[in-house]
């Protein structure tokens, strides 16, 4: 004899549970749960249905699932370093969205920084669905994607049509920035640009001399500078020890971390940001607000940027159109940037 009670035998629900709760086929519940249902089944009638699978504790068998349609429902987001947060924001926006999806994300940061990219797996076409490749080249990730393997370009060159890219809208960024120092008065500029060769470095720089330009009487001066706080400093001072009559009244730097250099080099010549020289960045990184005076920046919103691409991504293996607009971008105006001191001034 036995003591003690046992609670009633419980199963688990099958999509007919689902499917007889919310009054459709199978066949409904099958495409709603893949999300597959657009332009077959009405939005009421898939929102029934999540509602009964819901309500039952419904979850589709994902491992029959993949088996049956030959995926593994994961992606490869891949990414030149882990060193900066913007590749976080990336990761954490693609995640989320691939989660609604039931799919995973793996984060994958490539060895060679922006160059080719070696296969983490045996055989990244055997253990994926699908990869982003956030600001690298197309051609970096070609190892990895073999022939049939489908991708999705982040902040990189659009111009292969058989490539899907989805872009920030940085030459509104650098439109936004370049009309906020030339209404201050600044004339004078040097440009410090990142020495990592990438198209997303390359638009910038374009832009920025295509805007001074358009300005009478506006110079712009160019230097490289190594992606680090400290090469950027080094960078920088000399640039303004070598800067001959053209005196420059403001920095525009490639990226936030070029900016801090920026402002060290500044501090060590003497000079007040921004009362004898304005600085500015680009991406709006925590590290813009953690300097002093706080940064002028071009904020990137790299979690909406990482969703637009996984969403991309999904879109492509469903053999939708993806949604490739670029994504706004704003400038925040701190105190990093004033008018140009009046010795200067044009």
């Amino acid at each position: 004899m036995t003591s003690g009670t046992e609670g009633p035998a419980t199963t688990r629900p099958t999509s007919r549970d689902v499917a007889r709760a919310a009054g459709v086929s199978q066949a409904a519940v099958s495409l709603v749960m893949g999300d597959k249902w657009r332009g077959r089944v009405a939005a009421t009638t898939a929102e029934r249905v999540r509602d009964a699978a819901r309500q039952l504790g419904y979850r589709p068998n994902l491992a029959a699932r993949s088996l049956r349609m030959g995926r593994t429902r994961t992606a490869l987001l891949v990414v030149p370093a882990l060193t900066n947060e913007f590749f976080a924001g990336v990761y954490t926006g693609a995640a989320r969205v691939a989660a609604e999806h039931d799919f995973g994300v793996v984060l994958y940061p490539s060895p060679e920084g922006t160059g080719p990219a070696r296969d983490p797996f045996p055989s990244s076409q055997a253990a994926l669905d699908g990869i982003l490749a956030s600001s690298m080249a197309a051609d970096a990730v070609t190892t990895l994607r073999g022939d049939d393997l489908p991708l999705v370009m982040l902040d990189s060159d659009p111009g292969d049509p058989a490539t899907t890219t989805v872009n920030l809208d940085l030459p509104d960024g650098v439109r936004q920035l370049t009309e906020h120092l030339l209404g201050l008065g600044h004339r004078h500029f040097l440009h410090l640009a990142s020495a990592v060769d990438s198209w997303t470095f390359d638009v910038r720089a374009r832009e920025l001399a295509a805007r001074t330009r358009q300005m009478p009487g506006t110079t712009l001066r160019t230097v490289r500078s190594p992606f680090t706080v400290e090469g950027a400093q080094h960078a920088a001072e000399r640039a303004l020890r070598t800067s001959g009559l053209q005196t420059p009244t403001v920095i525009v730097c490639d990226d936030d971390k070029i900016a801090a250099g920026a402002c060290k080099a500044a501090r060590r010549l003497g000079l007040r940001v921004p009362d004898d020289l304005s600085v500015t960045g680009f991406d709006d990184l925590s590290l813009a607000t953690a300097l002093e005076p706080e940064l002028t920046t071009v904020r990137l919103p790299a979690e909406d940027f990482g969703a637009r691409g996984m969403a991309a991504l999904l879109a492509v293996l469903d053999d939708r159109t993806p949604d490739t607009s670029p994504l706004p971008v704003r400038l925040v105006p701190r105190g990093s940037t004033a008018p140009p001191p009046l010795t200067t001034a044009p």
